[in-house]
């Protein structure tokens, strides 16, 4: 049987988790601004549910080899990777140099988190 490295489990399951949560954040911004907040909320609960779905298993398969801290700091780097394209592409925004500098930022703090 093909076993899957607990990184790579944890970073796909983060990765699809954080699709889905940004979404629920933000996309009702674009996609039911003419709605009222309770119809917004009620929706991107829905769609957070799936997020959890695919979160909560992740940080439980991240847990058993990796710290808390550890842990946080990754999906800080996947939700900054997944915004940026969200931010520019689907929401027309324009792309800042401030998410290079919070990029590398987080470079240095993955650096920190895992070099123990």
């Amino acid at each position: 049987m093909f076993h899957i490295p607990v990184f790579l489990q944890t970073a796909g399951l983060l990765v699809l988790s954080n699709v889905f949560m940004t979404f629920a954040w933000y996309g009702h911004l674009r996609n039911l601004s003419s709605r009222s907040w309770l119809v917004a909320a009620l929706i991107s609960w829905g769609i957070a549910l799936f997020e959890y779905l695919l979160q909560v298993p992740a940080n439980r398969i991240g847990f058993s080899q990796f710290s808390l801290a550890q842990l946080k700091i990754l999906q800080e780097v996947i939700t900054l990777s997944i915004f940026v394209p969200f931010a520019v592409y689907y929401m027309d925004q324009p792309f800042k140099l401030d998410y290079v500098w919070a990029a590398l930022c987080l470079v240095g703090a993955v650096y920190f988190i895992f070099r123990s």
